[in-house]
């Protein structure tokens, strides 16, 4: 009776993602190391995600991107592998997955105390008090006291004001070097002329930086991680080329070409088929 009791816990037993995307690779007679070497995801980030450790990677971010690459390569529904992947990271952080109980009026734990009921009176005529002096001194501005200061003089010094705080605004980059920085391991990326000439290809590690020459006719990229490279020109940061986890190929990247992305529509993504060839 005992044995068939714990056969039943363990069929209805809800299976881990780590536990789905292991048995998946097994199934498929993949080693993690090829998984690695096919997602460029680093071995030991794909242990940790078999094992159901998300918490142990670098950030929420890692967690969800490298689950869905994972979960594309073996070919698994990336949705679905996602939600529970959040799911997870939720149960992880302590935070409830269903939504809470409606109040019951009849429930006595939950019905408002009288301190609560004399506080919700209070408050409701201290607004009806504002909304009167509101409404007199709107349509009868002639009763209220005369005011200590002179209006004009008043809107001068507001003006006056507001003037260090504008000055104080960051300037926009106009120009420079363009500086790519890697934001996580194993990130591969091609960067190359108008006339197709390699200038630097590498598979960058965090923290890898790569500045466009100054002299690149037409400097373009092709990367499958946009979203892991930071980008600045002349020292200060511009927005990444996108962060969607999607290919992105034959992308102008000149300080020219990235500063007018404002006013001019997205270069669209390459294919998503195109992220394993590195070929020139």
């Amino acid at each position: 009776m005992e044995e068939d009791d714990a056969v039943e816990i363990e069929e209805t037993r809800v299976q881990r993602v780590g536990e789905r995307l292991r048995e998946t690779r097994e199934a498929k007679g993949l080693s993690i190391e090829q998984v690695a070497a096919d997602t460029r995801i680093p071995q030991r980030h794909l242990s940790t995600i078999e094992a159901g450790q998300f918490s142990a990677l670098p950030s929420r971010t890692y967690a969800i991107g490298f689950s869905r690459t994972y979960a594309r390569t073996l070919g698994l529904d990336e949705n679905e592998v996602l939600d529970q992947v959040r799911a997870e990271l939720a149960e992880a952080d302590g935070t409830p997955a269903e939504q809470p109980a409606k109040f019951e009026p009849g429930d006595p734990a939950r019905v408002p105390g009288r301190g609560l009921a004399w506080f919700a009176v209070f408050a409701a005529i201290l607004l009806l008090g504002g909304v009167y002096a509101f409404y007199s001194s709107y349509f009868a501005p002639g009763l209220g006291p005369a005011p200590l200061e002179d209006p004009a003089e008043q809107v001068a010094e507001e003006a006056a004001a507001d003037q260090p705080a504008q000055a104080a605004a960051p300037a926009q980059p106009t120009g420079g070097p363009v500086v790519f920085t890697s934001e996580m391991d194993g990130t591969w990326v091609k960067f190359y002329d108008a006339s197709g000439t390699r200038l630097y290809e590498a598979q960058m590690a965090a923290g890898d930086s790569y500045t466009i020459p100054a002299d690149a006719d037409g400097p373009q990229i092709w990367t499958g991680r946009p979203y892991a490279l930071a980008i600045t020109i002349g020292g200060q940061s511009v927005p990444k080329l996108t962060e969607e986890d999607t290919v992105v190929r034959d992308v102008a990247v000149s300080a020219e070409a990235l500063l007018a992305r404002d006013t001019a529509p997205a270069a669209d993504p390459a294919p998503a088929a195109d992220a394993n060839d590195t070929t020139t």
